[in-house]
């Protein structure tokens, strides 16, 4: 056995400068890695005095005042719509819909006009730009932008939904059929086809199933236009891996027919009488009496005129999508929104809003 003077002793040295060092690291390391834990306290919100009864003033001098700075053509230009029709959206809002009312805060000063918060959302959808652009002009902050925009679509869609997104009644139906004889085509009650909406903030779990080609995630859009760009049906939320034939599995364009509500028509070709409305159509439809294609490689000099006329009257629903996008440059933009709902009502209220255009600007 070892004896006990063999055994270790450690015996403090005061002059022992290595030792006093690490012991010193020691110390300081722990110190640090305790104060990074500690949270930093948040910084205060920054608060900016924007003046928004100046950009008020400045909105109603410069186009709603008895002697405004831009003309009512400037006035068309901008807001895609005329000055009556605006206004009579803005006094709905602001009377059925209490984010549009006029309030006051805590401190008795009036908060955001109607004029102000409908110009604000008008302008986002029109011109396709982001939330925080109206704010030089508009004196409203990018958040409360976009609140602008979300109440603006869905009060749209509330109030005016019942009216602009109805099916044919009898006496438009009649209108239709009337327009669709006059181009050669007895019992024409519109054209169909897709419309693709690319979608950029698509979440990652879902790109491959909205990705397709390109590889961009797209929305798809299926709608029946008329000669007047009237959309009469619009079906909206296929993934954009879908074709023209996996969205119409999907779309409720023939349910009327099929439960027995379409109103009854009836039209006569070469002396037959015939009951049933059709669609024109291009090739990737299928041979149904609901569908009238154009023919392919026509040789007969009628199968030319069939197919010059047929094409030429389908293109009603591409130029319906061609206005709506260039009126609402939002829909033609990729989507920035992570919400497939919101997306869905601002699809729907551009179609409203397209449908008041068409039917305040139609004679």
């Amino acid at each position: 056995m070892a004896s006990s003077s063999n055994k270790f002793h450690y015996h403090y040295d005061p002059n022992n400068d290595s030792m006093n060092k690490f012991f010193q690291e020691q110390f300081s390391n722990q110190f640090e890695a305790a104060v990074h834990e500690i949270p930093e306290e948040p910084s205060p919100r920054i608060y900016i005095d924007r003046q928004r009864e100046e950009g008020h003033e400045r909105l109603w001098n410069d186009y709603f005042s008895d002697n405004p700075t831009y003309t009512t053509r400037q006035f068309r230009r901008r807001f895609r719509m005329n000055k009556s029709l605006f206004l009579r959206i803005v006094n709905r809002l602001s009377e059925e819909v209490p984010y549009f009312k006029p309030k006051k805060d805590a401190t008795f000063r009036n908060g955001f006009s109607p004029l102000q918060q409908c110009t604000a959302a008008i302008r986002l959808l029109a011109y396709g730009i982001g939330a925080d652009s109206v704010d030089e002009y508009l004196r409203i902050s990018e958040s409360t932008s976009r609140k602008c925009l979300e109440h603006f679509v869905v009060g749209i869609v509330d109030l005016f939904g019942t009216e602009y997104l109805r099916r044919p009644t009898q006496a438009d139906l009649q209108r239709l059929l009337f327009y669709g004889e006059l181009r050669g085509f007895p019992g024409m009650v519109g054209s169909i086809d897709c419309m693709h909406w690319k979608w950029k903030n698509c979440p990652t779990a879902w790109k491959g199933m909205y990705s397709r080609g390109t590889g961009k995630p797209t929305i798809v859009l299926e709608a029946v236009a008329s000669q007047d760009l009237w959309i009469w049906h619009a079906f909206f939320g296929a993934p954009g891996t879908c074709n023209d034939l996996n969205v119409l599995d999907q779309s409720p364009v023939f349910n009327d027919i099929i439960y027995g509500r379409a109103p009854e028509v009836t039209y006569y070709v070469n002396g037959n009488e015939y009951n049933l409305a059709y669609y024109l159509t291009d090739g990737i439809y299928p041979e149904w009496a609901t569908f009238v294609k154009s023919i392919p490689q026509p040789q007969h000099p009628k199968h030319r005129l069939f197919a010059e006329k047929q094409e030429g009257a389908r293109k009603d629903v591409e130029r319906a999508f061609g206005v709506l996008q260039s009126r609402f440059a939002m829909i033609k933009n990729p989507s920035l929104l992570w919400s497939k709902g919101k997306i869905a009502y601002i699809m729907r209220a551009c179609i409203i809003l397209h449908h008041m255009i068409v039917e305040d600007e139609r004679d």
